[in-house]
């Protein structure tokens, strides 16, 4: 069986998200120790899409980085995925892919992953849970990005 990050092909809906604050538990958003970037980019697998059966596979890389200035370690990821018809999936786990990244100020980590939905667009959003260095712990949020088969003419 191949692996999401594998495939090269469809199409690619790019979804970046610059500049986004890590909300904080009991801290302001401008507190520029704890402030992660999430940049993503999905894209349509039709090999691990069946749309008869609807079944629409779209794998997803995300790039994360700790542009505040204290050195923070993902710890978990909390996912809302939606379809078009409204179904809604809820994942939640620990770390990314197996692993729970220590990001130094200035590093970054990046992973692609995938997920199927029962129609040809949905999104995704979520957040990330975070403990810095220094003990403080707060999530990075995961704004809403497409998820989205490309239309075809004929």
């Amino acid at each position: 069986m191949r692996k999401l990050r594998d495939f090269i092909g469809g199409s690619v809906v790019r979804s970046t998200i610059a500049g986004i604050l890590a909300t904080a538990h009991r801290a302001h958003v401008s507190d520029k120790r704890y402030q992660i970037r999430i940049e993503v980019q999905s894209r349509y697998l039709p090999e691990q899409s069946d749309p008869d059966a609807g079944r629409y596979g779209f794998a997803y890389t995300i790039r994360i980085t700790n542009t505040g200035n204290v050195t923070s370690q993902l710890i978990s990821r909390h996912w809302l995925i939606r379809d078009d018809a409204g179904r809604l999936i809820e994942v939640k786990g620990l770390g990314v892919v197996g692993h729970q990244p220590l990001l130094q100020p200035g590093q970054s980590f990046e992973y692609t992953s995938g997920s199927q939905i029962g129609t040809p667009s949905g999104s995704m959003q979520g957040s990330y849970f975070f403990v810095a260095e220094d003990g403080h712990r707060f999530d990075a949020p995961i704004p809403e990005f497409a998820l989205s088969m490309p239309r075809t003419l004929h």
